[in-house]
């Protein structure tokens, strides 16, 4: 859209969350701090009914906020919790049945590590978005694969799909990616643990985004 910056965050909650009442508030002060495109809520190992508990707080605040709320994984999940879309890894399901699931006015991200050859396979699937990654060492998951911002450079060239890179992303390493061609940085550990809080956080990457580094 006109007038939208050329690289923005996609915020990832933490991989627990046990009090939904003081995680939204961390999320509040996250939104406050500057642009957040879309929140993934992306709880490993928590139960249905707990993810279900969570999302429908998340969701709200999400979408009074106008951020678009995402769910990683599960399509029929997103698609019950009235997700504006899912994210799918490579083990996470099928595009063609998660678009006939949720539609074609949702969001579908699908994980493509360091290749090329799945995100074209994504995109000839019906894919919105690719993500490349990990571009960085992270704690929040374990890295099987690496990737290289040249990565990102080489498919802004030839691809018109938009990319989101992931993997210990700090603001100095977004303001990188960012100038490597990166439509979305994906950011989680960094917010949440930030020093100063998580307003702070995001209003860091939002200036280093802006400015990206040559």
């Amino acid at each position: 859209m006109a007038g939208e910056p050329a690289c923005r965050l996609y915020l990832i909650t933490p991989p627990e969350i046990a009090d939904a009442d003081a995680f939204c508030r961390d999320l509040e002060a996250a939104i406050a701090g500057g642009d957040v495109a879309c929140v993934q809520l992306r709880l490993k190992g928590a139960t249905e009914d707990h993810i279900r508990t969570v999302g429908d707080r998340v969701r709200d605040l999400c979408h009074a906020r106008d951020v678009a709320f995402l769910v990683n994984d599960d399509a029929a999940l997103a698609h019950a919790l009235g997700a504006d879309g899912v994210h799918l890894g490579q083990g996470d399901g099928d595009v063609g049945a998660a678009r006939t699931l949720l539609g074609h006015d949702r969001s579908i991200g699908v994980t493509c590590h360091n290749s090329m050859d799945l995100a074209f396979a994504a995109g000839e699937a019906g894919a919105d978005y690719v993500a490349f990654g990990s571009f960085f060492p992270t704690t929040t998951k374990s890295v099987e694969h690496f990737a290289e911002p040249e990565l990102l450079m080489q498919w802004s060239e030839i691809a018109e799909i938009p990319s989101v890179a992931i993997g210990g992303i700090t603001a100095e390493r977004a303001a990188l990616l960012a100038a490597a061609g990166a439509d979305f940085v994906a950011v989680s550990s960094y917010v949440w643990a930030h020093p100063k809080g998580p307003g702070a956080a995001v209003s860091a990457i939002n200036q280093a985004i802006a400015t990206p580094a040559a």
